[in-house]
C-alpha cells in the first residue's frame, strides 16, 4: 500500500489564551483541531470573536498556541526556531490581508516578486512568472503602477498574485472581501476559485461574508473558539 499523502495543515486539541497581566485570561481557542488535505478551497466561519482569526495566525506560523500542535507540510512549528518559522512562511504559506498588505513605493510587479527575490529567484525567472500570473489575472496592464495608482480590487488581486506566485502550500486569506464592493469581491473570488481548480492550490479563509461562504467547498465554523460544524458541499 502507499503511504498516505502528508496533510497541508494538521491541528490537534489546539488552545489560545491570552493572559496580560493583572488581567483575566482570555480562551480565544479551546481544544480545536483540524485537518486540511492538498487542494482544498475551504473558509473558517463564525462571528467576530469566534477565533476564526487566531485560528488562521496559527496555522500561518504567525503566533504558537498555548496547548496542543500545529503542522504545516508536516512540520511541527512549536518545534522551530525563529528563522526557521521566516523560513517556512517564506517558502510554504502564501498570505492574503484583508488591508492588502502592499509596499507603497514598489510597483505590482516588485511587490509580487518579493517572495520570490526573497528566495533568490534569479530576476528573468521572477519577471517571467509574474507576468504569466499577471496576464492570467487581468493585471498586465498594472505592472509598472503602484498601489495608490489602483483600485481596491487591483490591489488585492496584486496581493493574491504575491501569494501564488511562488506556489506555497497553501494560501491563507483574512477577510479577503472585506474593503471591496460586492460586485468587485465576487470577481475576486472566483479568481481564486478558477486558479485553485487550475493549479490545485490550497486556500483556507476566514470570513462571515457570504460571496466567500458560498463558493467554499468546506466550511468550518467556530463558536466562542470551538468547532461546531465542519460541512464538505458536494460538488
Amino acid at each position: 500500500m502507499s503511504a498516505q499523502p502528508t496533510p497541508v495543515v494538521e491541528v490537534k486539541d489546539v488552545t489560545r489564551v491570552y493572559a496580560e497581566k493583572g488581567a483575566t485570561p482570555t480562551t480565544a481557542l479551546g481544544g480545536v483541531s483540524l485537518t486540511v488535505e492538498k487542494g482544498e478551497f475551504m473558509a473558517l466561519a463564525g462571528p467576530s470573536g469566534s477565533g476564526k482569526t487566531t485560528l488562521l495566525n496559527l496555522i500561518g506560523a504567525l503566533d504558537q498556541p498555548s496547548s496542543g500542535s500545529v503542522k504545516i507540510a508536516g512540520r511541527d512549528v512549536a518545534a522551530m526556531s525563529r528563522k526557521q518559522l521566516a523560513d517556512l512562511r517564506r517558502d510554504e504559506i502564501g498570505f492574503v490581508f484583508q488591508s492588502y498588505n502592499l509596499v507603497p513605493v514598489l510597483t505590482a510587479k516588485e511587490n509580487a516578486e518579493y517572495v520570490l527575490q526573497l528566495r533568490g529567484v534569479p530576476a528573468k525567472e521572477r519577471a517571467q512568472k509574474v507576468t504569466e500570473l499577471f496576464g492570467r489575472m487581468g493585471l498586465g496592464a498594472y505592472v509598472n503602477s503602484r498601489p495608490l495608482e489602483m483600485s481596491g480590487g487591483q490591489q488585492q488581486r496584486v496581493a493574491v498574485a504575491r501569494a501564488l506566485v511562488a506556489q506555497p502550500a497553501v494560501v491563507l486569506a483574512d477577510e479577503p472581501t472585506a474593503n471591496l464592493d460586492q460586485a468587485t469581491g465576487a470577481a475576486l473570488m472566483d479568481l481564486m476559485h478558477q486558479l485553485h481548480e487550475e493549479r490545485g492550490v490550497t486556500f483556507i479563509f476566514s470570513s462571515h461574508d457570504p460571496m466567500v461562504l458560498e463558493r467554499a467547498e468546506r466550511i468550518v465554523r467556530l463558536v466562542d473558539g470551538k468547532v461546531v460544524s465542519d460541512e464538505r458541499k458536494k460538488k
